[in-house]
């Protein structure tokens, strides 16, 4: 048995310390899915804070046969889902379009080593926080699974009751509106970056 699924067993048990101990190693990246998904960090520190409130109230729930850390990733995408739903963002209608460039969207890589490419990257990254800001709620989860917790199609199918080939279709329409409007917000860039007109994210 791993650490963390002692701590799991000890918090099922009552044991708040262990609870404490689960907090603690998962508090970074459930705070980063909140603020990827709703955009403000003092919203995001609330939407954490409930999320681990929600796990503690249902954690004899949890199902040992499914990873931890998907079941715990999967209540703050439901939480941050429905704070959106309830603040009436605006949902985009994302048409559908004729073209059939089926060539996957490429995200940024915050890793590459190329130091001429970091201011680039930086305001891609800030063009793509907000672009996800104006996508569906759940369409924004699932990429938000997908791409920064890589979260395979089935369990984001289970994370967000939905079917796989509507995740597959979420996702495909989701890549093609980021990379539409990657394009849009920076045309300067994208004619420089983009010779063979593959949008880069």
């Amino acid at each position: 048995m791993n650490e963390e699924m002692s701590w799991v067993l000890q918090t099922q048990q009552g044991n708040d310390d262990a609870f404490a101990q689960l907090v603690e190693h998962y508090q970074t990246p459930v705070y980063n899915l909140c603020y990827r998904m709703l955009g403000e960090p003092e919203a995001a520190e609330d939407a954490a804070q409930e999320s681990f409130l929600r796990v503690y109230q249902n954690i004899s729930r949890y199902d040992r046969q499914r990873p931890f850390a998907t079941w715990l990733l999967s209540i703050a995408a439901h939480y941050c889902i429905d704070r959106l739903r309830r603040r009436k963002f605006n949902m985009l209608s994302i048409d559908a379009e004729k073209d059939n460039d089926e060539r996957p969207t490429e995200f940024p890589d915050v890793n590459a080593p190329n130091p001429e490419q970091e201011t680039v990257r930086r305001e891609d990254q800030e063009v793509l926080h907000s672009i996800l800001q104006q996508l569906d709620a759940t369409d924004r989860a699932a990429v938000v699974l997908r791409y920064w917790y890589d979260f395979s199609e089935i369990e984001i199918s289970q994370s967000l009751s939905l079917t796989v080939s509507a995740v597959k279709s979420r996702l495909h329409r989701a890549r093609k509106e980021i990379a539409r409007r990657m394009q849009t917000n920076s045309p300067e860039t994208r004619v420089e970056r983009m010779p063979h007109g593959s949008p880069a994210l």
